[in-house]
């Protein structure tokens, strides 16, 4: 019986095949439009699958000392702090990323690194990522002097926070205080992850005043060469004690007095040399933004893959297709005409 079966539906299988297509011939609209309602219920509903994928993962460290307040950079045509140009560059490297970039930000100060938050993805945590950067200001320091090599170290101990790789943009003019002499020089043989590290020397290439404010971040003056904190990236003192400021620290009496400062780029490439990192000058230009954009990305994430535009796609040449016959039947029609 069964081999009998087998024969019939093997004699009999070319004309099932015909009435096959013939049937779907007849019907093929209604079935193209069934899918395109398909792929219109999926595009709203269901526009995402979850991938693991090679993800841009950045970290943007922030320095905070002092002598990131002097202004001898330009933006817009008028004269702003080291800071306020760091904060615009930041904004807009979040602002050029594509959706599926995560940034997470810190600030670095003394001789340590605070994160202010995990990596969050751009496009879903925008307006959280931009306030973030915003905020960023010089009473985020929580004591005085800026050590960048320390700050390395405290940058590879924050990285193990993270959970996944991160490459780093330390934002900063290079200016430390204490200056690095043989006595004080730190040996950064140990640190691991100089190949994810981008010193972004942010400030001019020529001398500056470094403006002094008290605790409500009123100007008082420039900072004196010989005040007793012994630096210009220092806070000196614990402002959440107001009483400290009474009377306003000490300011340089005249103009010779001044404490004076610049972009330490020869120190940063130097840095980056001994710990096997990169470094550029940051600057509010497209060639800044594409650099950055085109590192290698370092971290692999489950991430939302969005499907809308395949089904979307799909769906319009579908109804495409659903036209064609009569599209076919118009050109012979003009032929035969």
């Amino acid at each position: 019986m069964k081999s009998s079966a087998v024969k019939n539906l093997a004699k009999n299988w070319p004309q099932t095949l015909r009435r096959s297509w013939r049937w779907l011939k007849d019907h093929y609209e209604s079935w193209l439009y069934l899918a395109v309602v398909i792929l219109l219920l999926l595009a709203i509903f269901k526009p995402q699958v979850q991938l693991k994928q090679s993800v841009h993962n950045y970290l943007l460290l922030a320095d905070v000392s002092q002598s990131m307040n002097a202004e001898d950079v330009s933006l817009g045509g008028k004269q702003v702090s080291r800071l306020a140009y760091t904060r615009h560059l930041m904004r807009r490297l979040v602002e050029t990323a594509p959706c599926g970039t995560y940034f997470s930000l810190g600030v670095f100060a003394a001789e340590d690194v605070g994160l202010l938050f995990m990596p969050l993805e751009t496009c879903a945590n925008y307006d959280v990522i931009v306030d973030a950067i915003d905020h960023l200001e010089w009473r985020m320091s929580w004591r005085g002097n800026s050590r960048i090599s320390f700050g390395v170290k405290g940058a590879a101990k924050a990285f193990d926070s993270l959970n996944a790789p991160a490459r780093l943009l330390f934002f900063t003019d290079g200016d430390e205080a204490p200056k690095v002499n043989a006595i004080n020089k730190l040996n950064l043989d140990d640190v691991q992850i100089g190949e994810n590290i981008i010193f972004v020397g942010v400030g001019g290439k020529e001398d500056v005043p470094i403006p002094r404010y008290n605790s409500s971040n009123q100007w008082i003056g420039y900072w004196s060469s010989d005040a007793k904190e012994n630096s210009a990236g220092a806070v000196g003192i614990t402002y959440n004690d107001t009483s400290k400021d009474d009377p306003d620290p000490v300011v340089a009496s005249a103009e010779y007095d001044r404490y004076l400062s610049k972009l330490e780029e020869d120190y940063l490439k130097e840095l980056a040399g001994e710990v096997k990192a990169q470094y550029v000058f940051g600057e509010d230009k497209p060639g800044f933004y594409q650099y950055v954009q085109k590192q290698k990305p370092v971290a692999s994430f489950v991430t939302a893959y969005s499907l809308r535009w395949l089904y979307l796609l799909l769906a319009l040449g579908l109804i495409l297709a659903a036209y064609w016959p009569y599209l076919q039947q118009r050109r012979l029609a003009r032929r035969g005409a």
